[in-house]
Order: structure tokens, then C-alpha cells, then sequence
């Protein structure tokens, strides 16, 4: 009996590290891919800005999408680091497991938001909640008066009750209104182009049925 159990631990084992290795290896391609496409966009402050786009992105899907953004508005990027998530398989592991902790150690923690009116905040999703990161940059920041619009990316789904006890901590952080807009890549094996996700996202603020949902806080 105890020989069936080594031989199911072993090979439930193996299973793990072959998925680890083969996202892993599809987060690195993806990586690649997105880094020529990842614009360096000045933070300096030489003209009016009204907009800032603070984003965490480990394979750099939505980064891609802050840039576009950022293009879009004429917005400053801040990329936020989590050096316990990098890419490789040890990152992924603490991905996974810190999921739904919301507590992270980045770089920056802080940015003076206060010459911005609105503020975009781009994360993945981790286990259907938006990736511990961004939950932390806005536990650690002012967002007094500001128009806050979350956005991900993802492969799989999110759930309403998460994106809603973010939109709490944001209005308790002072924002005084909160939209939430996203875009389903598809599954690792199978995600949909660049284009077509920057053109899913871009559809959103045109069609007349509002996507996601939109909080005033009174």
C-alpha cells in the first residue's frame, strides 16, 4: 500500500513540474514577444499630464496594454517590480501561492499621484482576483479625488466579489469613482494576438452596453 502511495506522490509530482515548466516556458515566449512592443514612456513632467498609468506585468501582456493606453491618453507609466514573481518556475510557484494574500514587496511602493486626475491601474489576474501587486500599491498610495479605472488581462475568468472588494479599497483610499475594464486572452496554449486584444479593449469604450462595472463613490 505504501508503495502505491510513493508511486501516486511521484508521478502527481511529475505532473506539477511538467505544468510549471511548460508555463513557465509560454510566460518567457510571451515575454520575449511583448518586450519589443514595451515602449519606454517618459515619467518626466514637462507638460500637463492628466492621466498615469501604474501597471504590474509579469510577461508583459499588460504591459502592452498600458503603453497603449498611455498612447491613447498621453499618460505617464510607472511599471511597478515584485521581485518574488519573476519569470522562471519559482516565481510562478509564489504567484500561485500568494495569490489571494493582497500583500506584496514592490518597487516603487510610492508615487506622487496628486497631479493627476485620473489613474489607470493594470494588473494580471492571479485565481480570479486582480495579481497581489496592485493590490498593494493602492494600500500604500493617496487616491484623493482621483478617477480610478483598473484593467487586466487574463486567461481564464475573474470573480465580481474580488473586483468589487477592490473597488472598496480604493474609495477607501480617497478615489471618487472607480470603472473596471479587462480583456480574456484565452488560454496559455491559445491566446488571442496583440491586436486583437488592444482592438477588445479599445471596443469597450465604444459600445453602448457598458462592460464591467462602474462605481461612484457618494
Amino acid at each position: 500500500m505504501g508503495r502505491w502511495i510513493l508511486i501516486g506522490l511521484l508521478i502527481a509530482l511529475a505532473l506539477v513540474t511538467l505544468i510549471a515548466l511548460v508555463v513557465t516556458r509560454i510566460e518567457n515566449a510571451q515575454y520575449t514577444k511583448n518586450r519589443s512592443h514595451l515602449s519606454s514612456t517618459p515619467t518626466g513632467r514637462a507638460a500637463k499630464v492628466n492621466t498615469v498609468i501604474v501597471v504590474f506585468s509579469r510577461s508583459g501582456n499588460t504591459g502592452v496594454l498600458a503603453d497603449h493606453i498611455a498612447l491613447q491618453t498621453a499618460g505617464h507609466v510607472y511599471e511597478i517590480s515584485a521581485e518574488s514573481y519573476q519569470l522562471g518556475i519559482s516565481g510562478w510557484i509564489n504567484a500561485l501561492k500568494d495569490a489571494r494574500s493582497n500583500v506584496a514587496d514592490i518597487t516603487p511602493s510610492h508615487i506622487d499621484l496628486e497631479p493627476y486626475d485620473t489613474v489607470f491601474l493594470g494588473s494580471p489576474i492571479w485565481l480570479y482576483s486582480p495579481a497581489p501587486p496592485i493590490w498593494q500599491f493602492v494600500k500604500d498610495n493617496d487616491f484623493t479625488g482621483k478617477n480610478v479605472v483598473l484593467f487586466n488581462t487574463f486567461n481564464s475568468k475573474f470573480k465580481q466579489q474580488y473586483i468589487d472588494d477592490f473597488a472598496k479599497l480604493v474609495f477607501a483610499k480617497g478615489a471618487k469613482s472607480f470603472k473596471h475594464r479587462y480583456v480574456k486572452r484565452g488560454r496559455m496554449g491559445d491566446q488571442i494576438s496583440q491586436q486583437q486584444m488592444l482592438k477588445e479593449f479599445d471596443a469597450q469604450s465604444t459600445e453602448v452596453k457598458q462592460v464591467g462595472h462602474v462605481y461612484v463613490n457618494h
